[in-house]
């Protein structure tokens, strides 16, 4: 029963972690095109400080706390001998990577010190997409 409740937590976290992973790069398509100092980019810069702190960062550490959990269940070494977990892992420090990115990206923007364009973060916008994607068939399917 502890394994179908870590498991169902591990899954809401990675919902909230992702719904977030897929908006905050969106918010960055549109507060790209805004002049700085505009009341809009000044709501632009709360709203994303707020996604990223309140909802991103908590459901990506929550994610983390939960697989992990996920895996000791299961037992370390049984998991670490599936190569679809091994690709699995290297997706997932891929997402870490991205978030890391954003994180960076949303700083640039609270200090008006953004050069990317908006076609850049429309771009960056379907990384995590792709991201999970992999993620979800490696972790159900287990193709190896």
């Amino acid at each position: 029963m502890e394994y179908l409740w870590v498991k169902a937590l591990h899954i809401i976290s990675i919902i909230a972690w992702m719904a977030g992973m897929l908006y905050l790069p969106r918010l960055y398509v549109y507060h790209a095109s805004l002049a700085v100092g505009s009341e809009a980019s000044e709501l632009f810069k709360t709203m994303e400080r707020r996604l990223l702190r309140y909802i991103i960062n908590p459901a990506m550490i929550a994610t983390w706390v939960f697989g992990i959990w996920l895996v000791t269940i299961v037992g370390f070494h049984s998991i670490m001998a599936e190569g679809w977990f091994h690709a699995k892992l290297t997706l997932l420090v891929l997402m870490q990577i991205t978030h890391a990115l954003l994180a960076r990206y949303r700083r640039n923007f609270a200090n008006d010190r953004n050069t990317k364009s908006a076609k850049f973060y429309r771009i960056l916008n379907e990384v995590p997409t792709v991201l999970m994607i992999g993620i979800v068939i490696l972790a159900v399917v287990k193709p190896f």
